[in-house]
């Protein structure tokens, strides 16, 4: 502990080591030795200059290596310098900077590296980054250092080899200061692998087995991790949490129903762990996994209850709920106006009030106290995510994901937005540590085209923009952290801030306008500019929808006629002569009652010319005056005929079979033959025979259920009422084949 005094204030402060907060820039220490004093002075002068606009630094690991970029100024570019450090490597899994920026860890597949944060960004030997200790952790896959940075948690895939068939230690834990390994054990669980930190790291816990294991390491960590200090729990499933904030913290624990039972998640007081020491408890059905959420203060905690699978059948993604728990004991659910699947629930830094984005879309967002009341609406839209920025006077609501990236930044203190952006393809967002700045980025494996990144102002402005090469992955990116107080708390304005133009082009916002409309707009000819369609010499035109190879039928069959003309357009190839004669028939003028009844008469055959109108029958029609090319095509017409006399004795020969077989007498005066109605014969038949296998699939059914229930086994209500119905059933299926 140190004892700091400003040089013209008459106020001390107090202030450990491991957290220094700087509050001026100009500090005094007192009663500590002389390398101590250097070295906490220099941290001082190096936060006071982070408040005076050092820019952090980003953490970038690709395919091709990891690397550190800066900035020369807000307005400057991000680049790579040469006093940054770089290793080409392709094998990276994680990057990651200790809480209060002191370290900063990755993985190159050989081995885990920590380096040392220099003391100031300004040049010289402080620049160089040094390496802190070096890890033999060739396969790490996720890395985690704890509160103060202290310690740093690797974990990596679990594996089963020839020489430890009983498995490897897979989750360690290392000592930064001096680089050994101070606890190792087994944790197959990839999903909740971190293990829980007390605040001031004098408790360290993880849960193995369902079952929760407390070490204390106020002795430090070779005795403390030589063994569990206390243990809680046992059922498989059970998940930990520790708040921060409190010494000794409050811990949340929570054990899934079984066996109808409800799940349960339980408050306490450590070291108060018995049965009969709970702080507060909360219980609910219909949760398969639970997500805790601690504020900053660590006096209130939210639950995210969720199932896998919504039994109701009315959502894909399965039901999730809103839970509330206090450390003063009141606990409650949280009230949603809108049905659907929770988004995202969020903190903020002030720990008095969180935000909920919940509904389907467009989702609503709304601001809740302490007390679970809505405070701020924000409207609904097409949003999932939500972020605040470190202070919690900002906040941006986004759907990013399956959604188009729309981007709303709203203040906090006023309820009122601010800007209104998009960020298509945003797979990671994260806000500057000085609270008016954030970055967005388009990671692979998410996204493995048009990667990069982008840093913009809360005002909405694009201040920096790097795309990523062809042939190169974007894999993980990460701001330089800093400790709490650094920056102090920016003042919120509507005022545009100055940025660059982006060089990915924009789609356009205006609505399609086809070509010819154009230039009508323009007060052009379009026949002059468009090209025209061609037309075979000697072909006239066609009136629209004529000629075409269409099905007019309404039982979907196609028309079938003896007459040559008709088969040729069905066939789909006319002559010219036939598009001719096909243009000069009136079938524009009719109404689809009389179209349809053309189309029957040319079907059976009964209609002598295309020409004619079938209002009439064909003796009693008159002949209308035809075009030449018509006139020129019935002698050829007559010709056909002349050369087929079998076939119009044949056709004669059925219509007097058809007449005979007691045809109606309307049809013999006009010469017509009735349709025929074996289609509908058939669709009967097949509506019969439908019914009739779905009726047999229900007996089939009841008949299982009788068996199953003959073997003792309990059927449910619904089951039971369709064995109820087999008599129904059976006189069904009688009444049907009966009328087959």
């Amino acid at each position: 502990m140190f004892v700091l005094r400003a040089p013209n204030a008459c106020c001390f402060s107090v202030i450990d080591y491991n957290t220094i907060q700087p509050c001026v820039h100009k500090q005094l220490l007192t009663n500590t030795a002389a390398s101590d004093r250097v070295c906490v002075c220099e941290r001082l002068k190096t936060m006071a200059a982070a408040v005076d606009g050092v820019v952090p630094t980003l953490a970038i690991r690709s395919s091709v290596a990891v690397e550190l970029w800066s900035s020369a100024g807000a307005k400057q570019p991000y680049e790579h310098k040469p006093n940054l450090p770089r290793e080409e490597t392709k094998s990276s899994r994680s990057i990651c900077f200790s809480p209060d920026g002191r370290y900063f860890a990755y993985s190159n597949g050989a081995e885990v590296k920590v380096l040392r944060v220099p003391i100031s960004n300004t040049g010289g030997d402080a620049d160089c980054w040094p390496v802190q200790c070096t890890l033999p952790r060739p396969k790490a896959f996720y890395l985690k250092f704890s509160p103060r940075g202290n310690y740093l948690c690797t974990w990596e895939h679990y594996a089963i080899t020839k020489d430890r068939p009983e498995g490897a230690a897979n989750l360690l834990v290392y000592e930064i200061a001096t680089g050994k390994e101070v606890f190792a054990i087994v944790q197959k669980n990839q999903t909740d692998w971190q293990p829980s930190w007390s605040s001031d790291e004098s408790i360290f816990a993880l849960v193995v087995g369902g079952e929760a294991l407390f070490y204390d390491l106020a002795n430090g960590p070779t005795e403390g991790f030589a063994s569990a200090s206390r243990k809680i729990g046992g059922s498989r499933g059970g998940m930990l949490s520790l708040g921060p904030g409190n010494s000794p913290p409050y811990l949340a624990f929570y054990t899934p129903g079984a066996k109808g039972a409800p799940s349960m998640c339980k408050l306490y007081k450590y070291p108060a762990l018995g049965q009969n020491q709970t702080v507060a408890c909360k219980s609910f059905f219909q949760a398969d996994r639970v997500e805790m959420l601690w504020n900053k203060r660590g006096s209130g905690l939210l639950l995210l209850t969720s199932t896998e699978v919504d039994k109701s059948g009315a959502s894909y993604y399965g039901n999730q709920a809103v839970h509330f728990m206090a450390t003063k004991g009141d606990t409650c659910s949280v009230p949603l106006s809108k049905e659907g699947p929770v988004h995202c629930v969020k903190w903020s830094p002030k720990a008095n009030e969180f935000v909920v984005v919940y509904g389907f879309m467009p989702s609503k967002a709304a601001l809740y106290n302490l007390k679970c009341d809505v405070i701020f609406d924000f409207g609904e839209g097409p949003r999932n995510c939500a972020y605040f920025n470190p202070f919690g006077n900002l906040i941006v609501l986004a759907g990013f994901g399956n959604l188009p990236g729309a981007v709303e930044v709203w203040d906090v203190t006023k309820k009122e937005r601010i800007a209104n952006i998009k960020c298509a393809d945003t797979t990671h967002f994260e806000w500057h540590p000085n609270g008016e700045w954030f970055v967005t980025a388009t990671t692979a494996p998410r996204l493995r085209i048009s990667n990069g990144f982008k840093v913009y102002h809360y005002s909405g402005a694009l201040l920096h923009e790097t795309l990523w090469p062809q042939g190169q992955e974007l894999l993980g990116i990460e701001w330089q952290q800093y400790a709490d107080n650094t920056f102090a708390e920016p003042k919120i304005t509507k005022a545009k801030h100055e940025g660059i133009k982006s060089s990915q082009p924009e789609a356009s916002k205006k609505a399609y306008t086809p070509p010819h409309l154009r230039l009508l707009k323009e007060g052009k000819n379009p026949e002059k500019y468009l090209p025209q369609p061609q037309t075979v010499p000697g072909l006239t035109a066609t009136a629209p929808g004529v000629g075409k190879n269409k099905k007019r039928n309404t039982n979907g069959s196609k028309a079938k006629g003896n007459n040559n003309i008709n088969n040729k357009r069905e066939a789909g190839d006319a002559t010219p002569q036939d598009a001719a004669a096909t243009a000069a028939s009136p079938v524009e003028g009719l109404d689809q009652q009389q179209q349809q009844q053309q189309d029957q008469e040319i079907a059976t055959g009964s209609a002598v010319n295309v020409g004619e109108s079938p209002r009439k029958p064909a003796q009693q029609q008159k002949q209308r005056p035809q075009p030449r090319q018509h006139q020129q095509y019935q002698p050829q017409q007559q010709q056909q005929q002349q050369q087929h006399p079998q076939q119009q004795q044949h056709q004669q020969q059925e219509q007097q079979n058809t007449v005979e077989l007691g045809t109606p007498r309307h049809y013999q005066a006009n010469g017509n033959v009735p349709p025929n109605n074996n289609a509908n014969n058939n669709n009967n038949n097949s509506d019969k025979d439908r019914k009739i296998r779905n009726v047999a699939k229900k007996l089939s059914d009841i008949k299982k259920l009788k068996s199953r229930q003959s073997q003792g086994e309990t059927l449910e209500l619904n089951q039971l009422n369709k064995i109820k119905m087999e008599a129904r059933y059976l006189e069904e299926l009688k009444a049907l084949k009966l009328s087959v």
